[in-house]
């Protein structure tokens, strides 16, 4: 049976240049960064050598990027130092977060007391800019905006530069979960009012259980795990010097060829909303994911006019791996939360599938999830 792999927003398949440089650190590398023989001076040399050139590609300095496990944990690290190091005493989210940010903020409002706030959405998942206005401007509490870059699933982009300047105009601090861009746009963190990053390899065809956090200088960071001076003391825990080479490799690669690639996966996902219209012309695309200029390009959130709630199952018997949201939530008996928020009564209770691609996704894929779907439906 074909199989076909739609769900690259969950994670994407590792590239086969990323998997060398992972192997052959293992035996190049195995020395611990923290010893001071040979061995750990030769591990730490190439953790040092790839943060420096991880923090290249944000016009920054190697010493704001912090390796963490993943986009969940750099998210937290970046909210618990926002309150417990920083003296935030407000937080302005929103309601279609990724629960990384969503609980962690929750968390925060129950043990210490912080004020939390969320934005306004409209029906298309995009944040109201005057209603954040209003609220950063209602206290002068300490406060931290955090709204991610890209929706991770409806796919849609926030503007970053608008809403980076209205933290500054209002001396509120800026943090956005960049886990679903990183690797796939071009950021310059200089030319952007943001004061943390959040960013995850798996994302961009590296390795799972690696990512990092970036603090902008001038922040101290005080660690959540205990027990070393890893991390210039920011994060206790041996370094995954494996994973941390692969994500350095995997950047390295997203960032050479981003052009090419969005191309190649923008003319895809154009092809595939025009045959998926074919199928039915009541099918709706959710948030603004089939606007390609106010969305991701690897991410397509589909309503089709049903409620089929086998259908992802029968996709999955099928060979095709789709998403009825994000795969976090997918082992849930819940619905997405994001999806909850923004449609209109009756509509949340359709059938909505997340369709992600990738520079490994062919067109003979989405011919064969079409006609896959045809059949289904």
């Amino acid at each position: 049976m074909k199989t076909v792999y739609l769900d690259n927003a969950a994670t994407t398949p590792i590239a086969k240049e990323v998997i060398e440089v992972m192997r052959n650190s293992m035996v190049e590398n195995f020395g611990n960064p923290s010893s001071t023989h040979q061995f750990g001076r030769k591990a730490k040399s190439a953790v040092e050598t790839a943060r420096k050139n991880i923090a290249k590609h944000f016009n920054v300095t190697a010493s704001e990027i912090v390796f963490t496990s993943s986009g969940t944990e750099a998210d937290n690290l970046i909210l618990q130092n926002a309150v417990l190091n920083l003296g935030v005493r407000r937080i302005i989210t929103s309601k279609i977060e990724h629960h990384a940010v969503l609980h962690t903020c929750k968390y925060l409002q129950k043990t210490h007391n912080i004020s939390l706030e969320f934005v306004n959405v409209n029906e298309f998942g995009t944040i109201e800019i005057a209603h954040l206005e209003g609220i950063l401007q209602s206290s002068k509490e300490k406060t931290l905006v955090s709204l991610m870059l890209i929706n991770n699933e409806i796919g849609n982009i926030l503007p970053l530069e608008e809403i980076g300047s209205l933290c500054k105009t209002n001396n509120a601090l800026f943090h956005t979960d960049a886990v679903q861009a990183v690797g796939h746009y071009h950021l310059d963190l200089q030319k952007i009012n943001l004061d943390f990053l959040a960013a995850s390899a798996h994302k961009f065809h590296g390795p799972k259980g690696v990512g990092f956090a970036f603090f902008k200088k001038g922040f101290g960071i005080l660690p959540m795990l205990h027990g070393g001076d890893q991390e210039r003391g920011a994060r206790s825990s041996t370094e995954n010097v494996h994973s941390i080479l692969g994500m350095e490799k995997a950047l390295d690669m997203a960032i050479s060829s981003l052009n090419k690639d969005k191309n190649y996966i923008e003319g895809l996902k154009v092809y595939f909303i025009s045959e998926l219209k074919k199928v039915s012309e009541n099918i709706r695309f959710n948030g603004l994911s089939s606007d390609l200029d106010n969305s991701s390009y690897t991410i397509l959130n589909v309503r089709f006019p049903v409620t089929n709630n086998m259908l992802l199952f029968r996709l999955d018997l099928a060979g095709i791996a789709v998403s009825g949201g994000s795969a976090c939530q997918s082992g849930s008996n819940k619905g997405s939360h994001v999806l909850s928020e923004i449609l209109f009564h009756g509509e949340e209770d359709k059938t909505s599938i997340r369709f992600s691609f990738s520079k490994f996704t062919t067109r003979e894929d989405l011919d064969s999830t079409i006609s896959k779907i045809k059949e289904l439906l």
